[in-house]
């Protein structure tokens, strides 16, 4: 079995496909200091962006890690994630507290999907 990589540097690829499955890289927001709903959308546009790289989508999704800064944007963050995932597809879901890689980043979400 074959297996693809995309948006691949020397330390890591955005999307490694294997057996049907494409895995992602944790995504974080492309604004930094913008406020938690905005770095929400921007991850999940991210997310959509890959899932089509690797030739499926939201509607797959079987698994999903999501660390927050701080729990206390667990409402406004699912706020978003409700809206965006497609009815009667959610995925298996964990959200976790995590210090992220950069103080002013809110939220980072990894996601696994049937292709």
């Amino acid at each position: 079995m074959t297996i693809q990589r995309f948006e691949t540097n020397q330390r890591m690829s955005q999307v490694v496909v294997y057996n049907g499955v494409a895995y992602l890289a944790g995504q974080v927001p492309n604004d930094y200091d913008a406020d938690m709903a905005t770095q929400t959308e921007q991850v999940l546009a991210n997310i959509d962006r890959l899932l089509a790289v690797a030739g499926t989508d939201k509607s797959k999704i079987l698994s999903a890690t999501i660390y927050l800064s701080d729990l206390r944007y667990f409402a406004e963050m699912n706020a978003k994630w409700d809206a965006w995932v497609p009815q009667g597809c959610a995925p298996a879901r964990a959200t976790v507290q995590a210090a992220l890689a950069d103080p002013r980043i809110k939220i980072e979400i990894s996601v696994i999907a049937a292709v």
